[in-house]
């Protein structure tokens, strides 16, 4: 496994978290799954802090359930449809497993629809092994928390329990396959499109997405552009009018209106917090205890 990120390398999965100035975030060591976990996991996450004072982070959630074991909780997060948000105090870290659209349905054993927005204690989740993972992993990050070692057994543990849900199912594929589409194909603003790719009807579409996602077709679509937003504000290279027109947005102010509602701030307001530009690396991502229906960001 890699040692953490050189800082200041761009990373893609800026475009989910909500950073600025005003809102850095401490640095995060990541880490790729096993080949054979790749239709399950996304990637690994290992943040650990040390504050003076608490800080709030906020993302915006992929379509993809995690799987979070702290030094004080572990948990089965679901996938939250507005922002999330955590308060990090102390000292602390985490080890998440950020999964592929497919996987979140296979470990609850049924539609993830009942997690919108809300997570489970990881032990109520399932008998299969969960306990023994997550004293493992707490076992595994006692001594340094900081050490790439103890993020490697802390990760083998993980990737050992994950492997207990494959293989992947027919559903599965085609829920990954249509993420992943998505993600690469910026201009599809329409769920009769997605259908249309899928080769389902927008009723067999809505309840696929539903059962692996917990949300809708067309949230997926909206989440797609906010995603693009964030990404293009951090890059500061163009208009917000212009911005809206590529994202597909009728105008700018309907852009404005949609970024707003989610993230609970204009992009004119995102974008000036932007200034001065914070180490790519510190603003990647964070983790840590929360309330209930927010989770750490990968």
């Amino acid at each position: 496994m890699p040692d953490r990120r050189d800082p200041g390398r761009s990373d893609p999965v800026d475009r989910a978290h909500l950073t600025g100035a005003s809102r850095p975030s401490p640095p995060i060591y990541r880490y790729p799954p096993s080949t054979d976990l790749s239709d399950l996991v996304e990637r690994y996450w290992v943040p650990v802090w040390s504050l003076t004072a608490p800080s709030q982070q906020t993302t915006l959630q992929h379509p993809v359930c995690l799987v979070v074991v702290s030094h004080t909780y572990a948990r089965f997060y679901g996938v939250a449809r507005g922002r999330s948000t955590v308060t990090l105090e102390g000292h602390g870290w985490a080890v998440g497993a950020m999964l592929r659209p497919a996987a979140g349905a296979l470990i609850l054993g049924r539609s993830v629809a009942e997690l919108t927005d809300t997570y489970l204690d990881l032990e109520q989740v399932t008998v299969m092994g969960a306990t023994e993972l997550i004293g493992t992993i707490r076992e595994a990050m006692a001594p340094d928390a900081h050490a790439p070692p103890a993020h490697r057994a802390a990760i083998a543990a993980m990737e050992r329990w994950l492997r207990r849900f494959g293989p992947l199912d027919r559903a599965g594929g085609q829920i990954n396959d249509l993420v992943d589409w998505l993600a690469d194909h910026p201009d599809v603003t329409r769920v009769g499109e997605l259908a249309s790719y899928a080769g389902l009807g927008e009723r067999t579409l809505q309840r696929l997405v539903l059962e692996r996602t917990g949300l809708s077709p067309k949230w997926l679509i909206q989440r797609r552009r906010l995603h693009d937003a964030v990404l293009a504000l951090k890059d500061r290279r163009e208009s917000l009018s212009a911005m809206a027109a590529r994202l597909g947005y009728a105008d700018q102010a309907h852009f404005t209106h949609d970024f707003r509602t989610v993230t609970g701030m204009t992009p004119g307001e995102f974008l000036r917090d932007q200034d001065p530009p914070a180490d790519a690396d510190a603003l990647s991502s964070r983790a840590g205890p929360g309330r209930r229906g927010s989770r750490p960001a990968r």
